[in-house]
């Protein structure tokens, strides 16, 4: 290694010492008791912390987003699981130093574990947008959390309109917009934002989740070809069908074949509802869609009884 070389190492570890120590310092003028989650994990406030920070507002905030990556890094499962936690980080690193960028997204995708969480990471998604006007990618992510998890379409398309024409801003945002202005069902929007995000995601963890709910979009698609394809069956015929294979039985089938089911699994008739639905799903995509909040809210308390049954 050369000299330069040894000397950025030098600076590094000078730095980390100074973040440390600036971080210390500013917990020693604090009372510890501030801000402790039902995780157990003391985030002071960051009011406090600036205060107590003696003007190197900046190095206290990278001492804490370090903490909430190494969080996201050491989870064994779902780092959204989390999301009280990061919320808590997140927020002290964007107040002590709001010119940050990355923070702003890492909010959004993390902080998804409860309706709660998702309108603190929008409150910080809005924090970034007032400090970086011009970056659209706050924006986005802001309008995907209001039409995608807390079904606002007006919402999304107040916030997305002003991103349309930002430097650097992709050309179809536009398209996303009008998209969200008809669709009244969402399907092609929730398409476009979640193509994005797999391409945007910032590690396979994150890519994955998008990728399964870009898998439920295409299942829907193909189970709206069946139901367009069971209406002409009925027209045909002057009855419904009685299996989803009828579509394609007979002399003169309305299909040649059926859409494959994305997960390699079968269509089948809803016992209770007779709708036309994936055996990996058991649910048609906009009553899953729709209903998301809902099973946000009852996750949590799901995982708070277990929790509290000590199972984990």
């Amino acid at each position: 290694m050369g000299r330069a070389g040894s000397v950025t190492r030098i600076s590094k570890v000078l730095l980390l010492l100074g973040v440390a120590g600036v971080t210390v310092a500013a917990h020693g003028r604090i009372s510890l008791a501030t801000d402790a989650g039902a995780d157990g994990r003391v985030v002071p406030r960051p009011e406090l912390l600036r205060i107590a920070s003696l003007g190197f507002d900046a190095l206290v905030a990278d001492y804490y987003w370090i903490q909430a990556v190494q969080v996201v890094g050491a989870s064994a499962g779902d780092p959204s699981e989390h999301g009280p936690l990061l919320g808590r980080l997140i927020d002290v690193v964007t107040k002590l130093d709001p010119w940050v960028g990355h923070p702003y997204r890492f909010a959004a995708i993390w902080m998804v574990d409860t309706v709660q969480s998702i309108r603190f990471a929008n409150e910080i998604l809005q924090r970034g947008i007032a400090y970086h006007p011009l970056d659209w990618r706050n924006r986005f992510y802001l309008g995907f959390n209001q039409f995608y998890f807390l079904d606002d379409h007006a919402a999304a398309i107040a916030t997305l309109e002003p991103a349309v024409g930002l430097p650097g801003a992709p050309r179809y945002l536009a398209r996303l917009v009008a998209r969200l202005r008809l669709d009244t069902d969402g399907l092609e929007a929730s398409a476009l934002f979640l193509q994005e995000l797999v391409r945007s995601a910032p590690d396979g963890y994150a890519s994955a989740e998008y990728e399964k709910s870009l898998d439920e979009v295409e299942t829907e698609r193909r189970a709206r070809v069946l139901d367009a394809a069971r209406q002409e069956y009925g027209r045909r015929h002057g009855r419904d069908i009685a299996r989803v294979e009828d579509l394609i039985a007979g002399a003169a089938p309305v299909l040649r074949r059926l859409p494959p089911e994305p997960n390699g699994w079968e269509w089948t008739l809803d016992p209770e509802t007779g709708r036309i639905l994936s055996t990996y799903y058991g649910v048609r995509y906009e009553v899953h869609r729709q209903g998301r909040s809902e099973r946000l809210r009852q996750e949590m308390i799901e995982r708070s009884a277990r929790s509290e049954r000590g199972e984990g």
